[in-house]
């Protein structure tokens, strides 16, 4: 019994020898799979991965700087999509690491404005979001457009028919009026969201289509 009793002993302070090398293995574990997945640009797993290394080391050099560095492309994605919530929640944790980090502050700093020039554009145009998307995809439908142009203007070198150049000119005049058109409307929509919805009895700017007597910018 007294031989049961000294060897569990033994094998309890070999543990705690141990504990030290095994928890600087799993910590550059941990690390390495961070830096593998900011390799692979994916963000989510790179912050698991330098999390959990922090949690055995929370004063790892290369775990912290690996978590910021993560945490900073993580939030701008974020800001990116108008998450501005979800993204100080991701900046407002790696500056746990980093309370110095001049990337973070200043992106918390860049989600802060954009907030409350968003407040202002939605008390000046509230359906601003639905219209600046109807100008968003009228510009993208110029992309197949302008393919239809250069599909007529290389036909014409093998065919070395002049019908196909006129068929561009065509799609180009209608390409140039469409863009004419939708300029107007972006210009008719800065002004909305900058000065807001006109007063009752006057004519808003048209920016869902046609033309418009607005000046250029």
């Amino acid at each position: 019994m007294k031989a049961v009793r000294v060897l569990a002993l033994g094998a309890v302070i070999l543990l705690a020898g141990c504990a030290g090398p095994i928890e600087r293995w799993i910590v550059q574990t941990r690390v390495h799979q961070g830096d593998v997945a900011m390799a692979r640009h994916n963000l989510h797993d790179a912050r698991i991965a330098y999390r959990l290394a922090l949690r055995l080391a929370p004063k790892d050099a290369k775990a912290r700087s690996g978590f910021v560095l993560a945490s900073v492309g993580a939030a701008t994605t974020l800001y990116e999509k108008g998450d501005f919530d979800d993204a100080n929640a991701v900046i407002n944790e790696a500056l746990g690491y980093d309370r110095q980090s001049i990337r973070l502050q200043s992106l918390r700093e860049s989600i802060t404005q954009a907030k409350l020039k968003r407040e202002i554009v939605l008390s000046n145009y509230p359906t601003y979001a639905a219209a600046g998307a109807q100008i968003a995809t009228s510009y993208a439908s110029f992309t197949s457009e302008n393919a239809l142009i250069l599909k007529s203007i290389k036909r014409f070198t093998y065919t070395y028919d002049t019908t196909d150049l006129k068929d561009a000119i065509k799609q180009s005049y209608a390409l140039q009026l469409d863009l004419a058109k939708t300029t107007n409307r972006l210009i008719a929509y800065r002004q909305l969201v900058e000065s807001g919805v006109p007063t009752t009895g006057t004519t808003a700017p048209n920016t869902t289509g046609g033309t418009s007597l607005l000046p250029l910018p």
